[in-house]
C-alpha cells in the first residue's frame, strides 16, 4: 500500500458502551466509515497489562468478558473477529530484539471489542492484541510504537484503547453527565496541546506535569496505549480529536487520530 493507514487512540470508558448508542459510540461508528478498510487491526488495550510483552496468536480469539457487576446482556455479547497468526509473527519480528511471547490462548478483552463492534460491526477484520508490559517505563511503550510504524504502510490499523484521564476513585457512578473535575479538564487540555505542538517527550514524561497528572493517571495502564499511537506519528503529520467528552467527571473519552 502506498497510503498510510491512520493510527487511533480510543477512550473506551464504561464497558456498557459496547451496547450503548451515545455520542461516543456514534463517533466510533463514524470513524469506521471514514477510514480505509484495513487488512487487519493491531490493538493495544489497557486491559492486557502484564509483566511481559506478548501478542495473541490464535486464529479464532474468544470474546473475553473481563468485568463484573454489569447487566447480563453485556456478558452475551460476542465479537467473533478472526485472529491472524501471520500478523502476530510479523509483530514479533518488528519488535526484535525485545522478546515477544506468542500467546495462542488469549482472546480479545473489552478494551478492544467494546470499541471495535461499533467501528467494524461485521467483525470480519482480523485482530491481534499486543500486551502492555507493565514492568517497562513509558518511553519503552513509545519506542515500541515507533517500531510498529511499518504496519501503517501495510494496511494494518494500529489502535490504542484506554483513557487519557482515568480515575475511577473519583468517578460519579450512576451519574455519567456530572460536570468534569477541573483537574481532569486541565490535564486533558495540557496533553492535547502538547500533542498538537509535537512535544512527544513531555507526553511521554506525563508524570512531570504535576498534581493534575497524578489525579488523572493514578495508574499508567489506561494512559500507556496513547504512547504507542504517538510513536506511530510521522513528523508534522495531522492529528485530530474525532471524539471528545468526559464521562462521570473523571474519565476522558477523547479519541486521538493520527493521519
Amino acid at each position: 500500500m502506498t497510503d498510510l493507514m491512520p493510527a487511533i487512540f480510543f477512550g473506551h470508558g464504561n464497558p456498557m458502551n459496547a451496547l450503548s448508542k451515545n455520542a461516543y459510540t456514534d463517533g466510533w461508528t463514524s470513524i469506521g466509515k471514514s477510514i480505509p478498510r484495513p487488512k487487519a487491526v493491531l490493538a493495544i488495550s489497557a486491559h492486557w497489562y502484564i509483566p511481559a510483552c506478548a501478542v495473541t496468536a490464535s486464529l479464532f480469539p474468544e470474546t473475553i468478558h473481563d468485568f463484573g457487576g454489569f447487566p447480563e446482556a453485556l456478558y452475551q455479547v460476542e465479537y467473533p473477529a478472526p485472529g491472524s497468526p501471520e500478523l502476530a509473527l510479523h509483530v514479533k519480528d518488528l519488535l526484535s530484539p525485545v522478546f515477544v511471547e506468542l500467546d495462542e490462548s488469549r482472546g480479545l478483552d473489552h478494551g478492544t471489542w467494546a470499541v471495535l463492534r461499533h467501528v467494524f460491526p461485521d467483525a470480519d477484520i482480523p485482530i491481534v492484541q499486543l500486551a502492555i508490559d507493565r514492568t517497562q517505563p513509558p518511553l519503552f511503550h513509545y519506542e515500541i510504537g515507533k517500531r510498529l510504524s511499518p504496519l501503517r504502510e501495510e494496511g494494518v490499523l494500529v489502535i490504542g484503547s484506554g483513557n487519557l484521564v482515568h480515575n475511577l476513585s473519583a468517578y460519579a457512578w450512576g451519574n455519567p453527565v456530572v460536570a468534569p473535575f477541573d483537574w481532569a479538564l486541565r490535564f486533558e487540555k495540557n496533553i492535547r496541546e502538547l500533542m498538537l505542538k509535537g512535544d512527544d517527550a513531555q507526553v511521554v514524561a506525563y508524570k512531570g506535569l504535576g498534581p493534575d497528572a497524578m489525579m488523572s493517571v493514578p495508574t499508567p495502564d489506561h494512559y500507556l496505549p496513547l504512547l504507542y499511537v504517538m510513536g506511530l506519528r510521522k513528523k508534522n503529520e495531522e492529528i485530530r480529536f474525532p471524539v471528545q467528552g468526559v464521562d462521570g467527571g473523571s474519565v476522558s473519552m477523547l479519541a486521538v487520530q493520527i493521519g
